[in-house]
């Protein structure tokens, strides 16, 4: 945390420190974990997602004179975001009860003003087992999840003129008992990817799919996925995995004034949104505290073999950070 010598607002940096792992058998030609250098290019998992950012936050931050804040700057490295987008930055911000926030995530040096939101929906059909030898005298899970599967892939999501289409993706789908040796499922559970417009709440998500007609004599249930991990200091974080869509209005003063600022450090950005789901699904989508997103690197640089992320970027990132906190907090 940086004080100013002023009073102000406090303005929160956030970058996640945790990374994806590294895929079984995947064709990385440097170390994944190496910080290599070439062509101007640092290679690395989490380069680009996104210590990167973390790095040029605490560069910023770092070489601010607080005899001109008028406020304070607080660099937040939180946990746990490739999991529960937002649920260590609920913590950060309710020891920290900052008024703006800057989430580092990729934005190709552009200024995000709204991002998608995400939810993990469980559906499970319920059946009868009985032997294999015997099928009708059962009632096949699975083949009750093929009719719902069937009625859920035609349901109608809506667009975004900014955050672009609602998604719904069928990630997994699994039968009770597993192995089946010899007996009819009695239970079948698929998960689904749901990709949130804002608006959308649970209870709307999850009616859209048991109110569908042909779907009503089906024993079935639809539920938004809920989760417990631990994190690397031993504690237990619980969520429900729905984390709203959020938007901040392109005249919003914070996001004029974060523009002024990157202008000023000698960037030219350009309004958009984020297509994933990043920390502002909390503080803006549930803390409604103003949220942008800047950062080095595109949405494509993440999770990929071979991730990198361009020097050039990282410098200019540091500067823009920089000049969003000479705006903000002008004394």
């Amino acid at each position: 945390e940086i004080k100013g010598a002023k009073p102000g607002p406090t303005l929160l940096f956030d970058a996640h420190c945790d990374t994806v792992g590294i895929a079984p058998g995947s064709t990385w030609t440097r170390q994944p974990f190496g910080a290599e250098i070439e062509d101007a290019y640092l290679f690395g998992r989490g380069s680009a997602d996104m210590k990167g950012a973390l790095a040029a936050m605490l560069y910023a931050a770092a070489g601010v004179d607080r005899g001109k804040l008028a406020g304070n700057v607080i660099v937040s490295a939180s946990v746990m975001e490739e999991i529960f987008e937002g649920g260590a930055l609920k913590t950060v911000m309710d020891e920290t009860q900052p008024d703006f926030v800057v989430i580092g995530e990729a934005t190709g040096l552009n200024l995000a003003r709204g991002g998608r939101g995400r939810a993990e929906i469980h559906l499970e059909t319920i059946g009868r087992p009985a032997h294999s030898s015997s099928p009708q005298l059962g009632i096949n899970a699975v083949h009750l999840m093929t009719k719902v599967i069937a009625e859920v892939e035609k349901i109608s999501l809506g667009e975004h003129a900014l955050l672009g289409p609602a998604i719904l993706a069928l990630t997994d789908i699994i039968s009770e008992p597993y192995p089946g040796y010899s007996v009819i499922p009695s239970r079948c559970k698929a998960t689904y990817d749901r990709r949130l417009l804002p608006g959308e709440r649970p209870a709307s998500v999850l009616n859209a799919i048991t109110s569908l007609p042909a779907l009503q004599e089906i024993n079935f249930t639809a539920k938004i996925a809920k989760s417990e991990h631990q994190a690397y200091t031993g504690e237990i974080l619980h969520a429900e995995k729905f984390f709203p869509a959020w938007e901040l209005d392109e005249n919003n003063s914070f996001v004029q004034t974060a523009l002024k600022g990157l202008r000023a450090s000698g960037l030219d950005p350009q309004l958009g949104a984020y297509r994933f789901c990043t920390n502002a699904a909390y503080s803006m989508g549930i803390a409604n505290v103003p949220t942008i997103g800047f950062g080095p690197g595109a949405e494509g640089d993440a999770h990929v073999v071979d991730e990198k992320l361009s020097l050039d970027e990282l410098e200019k990132t540091a500067r823009g950070y920089r000049g969003i906190i000479d705006s903000v907090l002008a004394g």
